[in-house]
């Protein structure tokens, strides 16, 4: 492996570990040019990889949805990310942790070739990125402004959300309508039909009378930290059902909260610039899970953010 400079991490490149200032995506690499790539992340807790194994299945069921071969197999790409991690811990800070991703691409496009023929294998990247624990604390004092954008979410039948791939674009356009309007609000974007589905890299849960409902899986991505928090509802007995929320089952909402890789768990305190419950970052049940979460993992997130509020 070529040494880094002094405080450069490094990533996995097509076979090789090397500085990330090395790694050189062509061009004319699909992924670039038009999205046709998939990738998938998880963080750390205190230094350690959080389901790690998890997030590989759900990034090989998004590669055979897209009928990309990687040229490595699963159990390959758990011990190549391992070994990225543990090249860049040292770089972390004791109260830092990492985003780690896993991204292939489908190659480099043929010049002079067929229509999508492309020349070579994959594109495969595996990297390490600072999580931005800083500017996302004040959600956990103040919770997240949530708004309902114009732009409805890819609907199933054209392309399956439940695959993660590089086609952001939709998202991002709703992301930016929501956040022209409050620039601090968090988009959570509805199917064609009026139902809610899900933001960049989130999902939504309703709590009413003791019950948590969150969308169905076949409309949204079933994110890991989603699955998670189903978990820790059900360790501390709160009944959790899936099914299609509009915006009156949101606005009525006795409590609201988003889930995400870097989040976890976090309260909603406005929706469609209603409060929500007393308005506070996180009613009740929401707390509960949040502190089940912190047990679970064995590290104190929620204190992880807080901690960049003194800072």
């Amino acid at each position: 492996m070529t040494t880094p400079r002094e405080g450069e991490r490094v990533a996995y490149f097509n076979g090789e570990v090397i500085p990330e200032s090395q790694v050189k995506v062509p061009f004319r690499d699909r992924g670039f040019k038009y999205g046709d790539a998939v990738f998938d992340m998880t963080r750390t807790f205190g230094h350690k990889i959080f389901k790690l194994e998890t997030h590989i299945d759900r990034f090989y069921n998004s590669l055979k949805y897209v009928g990309i071969d990687p040229g490595m197999s699963a159990e390959e790409m758990v011990s190549k990310t391992r070994e990225v991690l543990d090249a860049n811990l040292h770089l972390l800070g004791p109260d830092d942790d990492f985003w780690v991703g896993q991204r292939v691409s489908r190659g480099v496009d043929l010049v002079g070739g067929d229509m999508w023929e492309t020349a070579g294998g994959p594109n495969v990247i595996i990297e390490c990125a600072p999580l931005p624990l800083k500017p996302r604390a004040r959600l956990y004092k103040d919770g997240i402004d949530v708004l309902v954008p114009s732009v409805r979410r890819t609907p199933p039948e054209a392309l399956s959300p439940r695959a993660k791939s590089h086609n952001y674009l939709n998202l991002i356009m709703a992301d930016m309508e929501a956040k022209a309007q409050d620039p601090e609000a968090w988009a959570i974007l509805l199917d064609t039909r009026g139902f809610l589905t899900e933001g960049i890299g989130s999902n939504i849960f309703t709590v009413k009378d003791g019950v948590i409902y969150t969308p169905k899986e076949q409309y949204v991505l079933g994110g890991i930290s989603r699955e998670t928090a189903i978990e820790m509802a059900e360790r501390i007995d709160v009944p959790v059902v899936t099914k299609d929320i509009d915006l009156f089952d949101a606005m009525t909402a006795d409590e609201i909260f988003l889930t995400s890789t870097s989040l976890c768990i976090c309260g909603v305190r406005t929706f469609q610039g209603r409060e929500i419950g007393d308005g506070t970052a996180a009613g009740p049940i929401t707390k509960a899970l949040m502190e089940e979460y912190v047990d679970f993992v064995e590290y104190d997130w929620i204190g992880q953010y807080l901690k960049r509020l003194e800072n």
